[in-house]
């Protein structure tokens, strides 16, 4: 497919939001502040059992790609459908979620790939203990056992995505606890959900195939939150290990990393300053390259986010905020210095990802500034400029697949700005987004010997989605 012009991309959104919702259209101008009708009301609203999905599509464009082996301008249709089902029996709940995300479009020279297509699998398929105070008077204590999805934190490092068309999921159990004064901590051990198809055909077909797990690839670690008195901010603390061994028919590069960090945090709320910082280093060991036989080297690396906001209280509620962000990328020789994200979401910080997605937590070193304006309950707008370097120039750039060479194209990778507008027509029912990104070149991203040579890449997207 061809990539369009601004006016064709608002035309063709339009067509998905029909696509979507247009039994609800013909009642919008009647919808008022109530949430609409939902799939749970149908059902009689029956005591124990939770039952909700939603739909949602999205058509997306870039032109200008910045990748080097890809086509300079794509565009697909993204269509996610999930079905969430839980039974709470009172101590014990049972829950299941179907997800079937597909793309269609994009031809072999897109970058589509499994963060785009996962369909019809079962994303989740859990059984959970509800123990209530046996770890302490007041407290809540639940045990989760089978294939679930996580969020910890930040999401810097665990997150269940939600820009992203397919999501992280695992198999295995996981241990909250959070004690009468507000401490909060989890435990997990788990095998991550490796998602099939993961062949160019196979994707662009859109192909079922079941998600993969095994004991070659571990995921665990744990999370602790604490509360600092009336000041509203948390600590949080954690320590997540991860690895990875071959398959018969999957040779890795044999990652075995541990993740200890720590955040500091106060969440923004109207009137009063709020702040964050976190840090994480990286250390383990990991072959040079996926062939058997590779020798290992020593991992060293880290990541560290810088915030601060305010947000007023009157008017449009607008919240403005400075950020700043490194991650180490490898340097030649010595140890393996490229940070790796794990299970982590970017969307909130770096911009849109799926056919964009040009930074991320790795090989950057990025400063930034985001405003955030809210006029009403249905109403969201957000804005975002990032400056972005590399950390090193011996290492690929961030996600974008482009290598510098120090002294010849120099550290700075470009301006990324970006912009979002999202409106629920119908309130918690249908929901209208759209927005963008340009990302204007630096030396290295214009004169590197491995960039693409297309210019300034461009990228736009208008999503509908419906709630049920």
């Amino acid at each position: 497919m061809h990539s369009k012009s601004w006016g064709e991309l608002a035309m063709t959104g339009c067509a998905a939001v029909a696509l979507v919702s247009c039994p609800r259209l013909a009642c919008a101008e009647e919808a008022d502040a109530d949430k609409a009708p939902s799939l749970q009301q149908a059902l009689g609203d029956p005591e124990g059992l939770t039952v909700n999905g939603s739909i949602r599509a999205r058509y997306e464009t870039i032109d200008n790609q910045f990748r080097p082996t890809r086509d300079r301008s794509s565009d697909a249709l993204l269509l996610q459908t999930d079905i969430q089902v839980e039974y709470d029996t009172g101590p014990i709940r049972i829950g299941a979620e179907v997800m079937d995300a597909r793309a269609y479009g994009g031809g072999q020279g897109s970058s589509l790939g499994t963060g785009e297509v996962n369909a019809l699998e079962l994303a989740q398929a859990y059984l959970g203990f509800d123990l209530g105070e046996a770890l302490g008077q007041g407290s809540d204590t639940r045990l989760t056992a089978g294939r679930f999805t996580m969020n910890m934190g930040s999401r810097r490092l665990i997150a269940r995505n939600a820009f992203r068309n397919t999501t992280n999921a695992f198999t295995g159990f996981r241990l909250d606890h959070e004690s009468a004064g507000g401490a909060r901590l989890s435990a997990f051990y788990t095998l991550p959900m490796q998602r099939l198809p993961d062949t160019r055909a196979d994707i662009l077909d859109n192909r079922i195939r079941a998600d993969r797990q095994d004991f070659d690839l571990t995921f665990w670690g744990g999370f602790a939150s604490i509360p600092l008195g009336a000041s509203g901010a948390r600590l949080e603390a954690y320590y997540y290990g991860f690895d990875e061994g071959d398959r018969p028919d999957d040779q890795t590069r044999n990652r075995h990393l541990r993740t200890p960090g720590a955040r500091l945090v106060r969440e923004p709320a109207a009137g009063r300053f709020d702040f964050e910082l976190e840090g994480a280093y990286q250390y383990g060991t990991i072959r040079k390259s996926a062939l058997p036989g590779a020798a290992r080297q020593d991992a060293s690396a880290w990541f560290a986010h810088g915030e601060i906001g305010y947000k007023l209280a009157g008017g449009w509620k607008p919240r403005l905020a400075f950020e700043y962000d490194r991650a180490s990328g490898d340097r030649s020789g010595g140890s393996y210095n490229r940070f790796d994200t794990l299970y982590g979401a970017r969307r909130f910080e770096f911009g849109p990802t799926s056919l964009f997605g040009a930074l991320g937590r790795t090989n950057i070193s990025s400063p930034g500034a985001r405003l955030e304006l809210s006029p009403d309950k249905r109403l969201g707008l957000m804005t975002m400029y990032r400056a972005a370097w590399v950390d090193t120039t011996d290492d690929t750039f961030s996600t974008t697949g482009v290598i510098g060479t120090a002294g010849s194209t120099g550290s700075f990778a470009g301006h990324q700005v970006e912009a979002m507008v999202r409106y629920w027509l119908v309130p918690e029912t249908l929901q209208l987004e759209t927005g963008g990104a340009l990302l204007f070149n630096g030396d290295l991203l214009e004169n590197a010997a491995g960039a693409s040579g297309n210019g300034d890449p461009r990228y736009g997207y208008v999503s509908a989605m419906v709630r049920f």
